[in-house]
This record gives C-alpha cells, sequence and structure tokens, in this order.
C-alpha cells in the first residue's frame, strides 16, 4: 500500500468500541492504516451484564483494573491503538426522577477540560477521519451525550491555533462520522431472515420502539464481513459487558454475512470533496494522507 490513513473513534467507555464499528476499524487495520480508539472514561461505573460474573468479588473489588485489562485485550483483537482520555464514568442514572449525577464525573466535567484532552490526542495522532456518536449519544447515557459534545468541539478546535495553542500543533480532520449501528433497515433485514430461517430474532422488542422514532441518514456503508469474527472477539474481551450467550451473539454470523455485510456511518461534517453515498471512510482521502 503506498499510502497510510488515520482513523480515530471517540468512544464513552470501554466495550463501546467493540459493539459500535469494531469490523470497520479492523478491516481498515489489515489495509495497513493507523486506527486508535479514544476512550472517555474508565467504564468503573458500569454494571456486570454477564451472569457468570456477576458476584465475583474480584471484579467488583476493582471494576477499573478489570475494565482496562478487557479493554487491552479488545484492542489486540481488532489490531487497534488505543488510549484513555481520564474521565471518570458518570453511571446511567434510572428513577423518576432521576437521581444527581455523581460529583466528578465526565459528564459533569467543565466542557473545555475533556474537549482540550481530546484535541490534545487529536494533534498527536493527527486523524483524517474521526467517528463518534450522533447528539443522541446513541442511546441517551449522560456519558455518550458528552462524548458527542467533546468530539464535535474538538473536530473544530484542534483545527484552530489559537484554541488550546498548551495543546499541541493545529491539525484539521478532514471527516467526521456518526456511528449508526443499529439502523431499522438492519434489524429489519436481519429479523426477516432469522424468521424465514424459523429462527426468533432478538430484534422483536427494537422493531417496535425503532419504528416509532427518527431515522438517522446513512451515507456511508463499509462492506467489513470479513472482519465479523474480529469483532466478536473484541466483544468477548469484554466479558463483564458481553454475556457470551446473550444479545450479540443470537444472529448466526452466516446470516448476518449474506443480508448485512456492512457497518453504517453519518457524515456529519466534510472538509473534503465528496459524493454520497460512500462505501468507505477515506473516500476523498486516499491520494490526499500526509
Amino acid at each position: 500500500m503506498s499510502e497510510q490513513l488515520r482513523l480515530m473513534a471517540v468512544h464513552a467507555h470501554p466495550d463501546d468500541e467493540s459493539s459500535k464499528g469494531a469490523a470497520t476499524m479492523a478491516r481498515y487495520v489489515a489495509e495497513g492504516h493507523r486506527v486508535r480508539v479514544v476512550t472517555c472514561t474508565g467504564g468503573e461505573r458500569g454494571d456486570i451484564l454477564n451472569p457468570k460474573l456477576a458476584h465475583d468479588e474480584s471484579i467488583l473489588a476493582d471494576m477499573l483494573a478489570y475494565r482496562r485489562r478487557e479493554m487491552a485485550a479488545a484492542a489486540e483483537a481488532l489490531g487497534i491503538e488505543h488510549t484513555w482520555l481520564g474521565f471518570v464514568d458518570s453511571g446511567l442514572p434510572e428513577g423518576d426522577p432521576l437521581p444527581p449525577l455523581p460529583e466528578g464525573c465526565f459528564a459533569l466535567e467543565p466542557l473545555e477540560v475533556p474537549v482540550e484532552a481530546l484535541v490534545r490526542e487529536i494533534r498527536t495522532f493527527r486523524p483524517h477521519v474521526m467517528t463518534t456518536y450522533n447528539e443522541e449519544g446513541g442511546y441517551p447515557h449522560p456519558d455518550h451525550i458528552r462524548t458527542h459534545e467533546i468530539s464535535v468541539a474538538a473536530f473544530h478546535a484542534a483545527a484552530d491555533p489559537e484554541q488550546f495553542p498548551d495543546a499541541g500543533p493545529a491539525w484539521e480532520v478532514s471527516k467526521l462520522y456518526y456511528d449508526v449501528g443499529f439502523s431499522l433497515d438492519r434489524i429489519k433485514a436481519i429479523s426477516e431472515a432469522m424468521h424465514a430461517r424459523g429462527l426468533v430474532s432478538p430484534f422483536e422488542d427494537w422493531l417496535e420502539r425503532a419504528a416509532t422514532r427518527p431515522q438517522r441518514t446513512v451515507t456511508t456503508r463499509v462492506r467489513c464481513e470479513d472482519y465479523f469474527d474480529r469483532r466478536d472477539e473484541a466483544l468477548r474481551a469484554h466479558a463483564t459487558q458481553i454475556d457470551p450467550e446473550g444479545f450479540f451473539f443470537e444472529v448466526p454470523r452466516d446470516i448476518e454475512r449474506e443480508v448485512w455485510p456492512v457497518e453504517q456511518f453519518e457524515l456529519a461534517e466534510v472538509r473534503v470533496p465528496v459524493e454520497i453515498p460512500e462505501d468507505d471512510l477515506f473516500a476523498g482521502l486516499r491520494r490526499l494522507s500526509a
């Protein structure tokens, strides 16, 4: 390969990178490009969602260290680079009314603090493309919404030498995408294929909820079915969050490869000429790398 491009994916917690765009990242690594995941928090307030580990005292005693080891294993499975932004998980508040967020958490940090930290990462790595979440966070977790906010702000600030001058020389990221992992089209296609084989789809409840929500504009579909096994290995690495017998593995992989061999993205910001629809996050950049 004559050129090497750089992709940065900004995520809220360890495990988010493996459930959102992981096969695309593995594909680009295999092609010889550099891919770096920035994880904003340590995920230390996440619940243990794997019933086999729910009462493991060694995990409960130091969730942060355990999730760091999981993240390292997932990064190795995908072949990606990884860095921590260093903020504290906000947790997912539940109840009516919602309880206040814990003091000192990521979602309560003054916006300029995590923005500067991310600008520093952008100016160091110099990505051509960034991916993150939409303004709703993908789902309304306070850390996901804050991740969106800092990603958009840092996308612009990193290019402006007058903003955060101590964070390194300015760098202009060419494209910013939002992940569109669970679109209505995807869950319909997979559900119909499973029904045709006499199987029960794990998306039954999702279909009802998704049909009532505004759909995102998918601009970019990246073929990555050859890397679903890498994605699955990364998912299993996050053993506290991903039940190996649960939701993420209920769709037979041969069905997924046949009816939905892509991962989807929404182009949110762009500084180079492009043609929509795209089949490549690096579309428009292949001859512009530096």
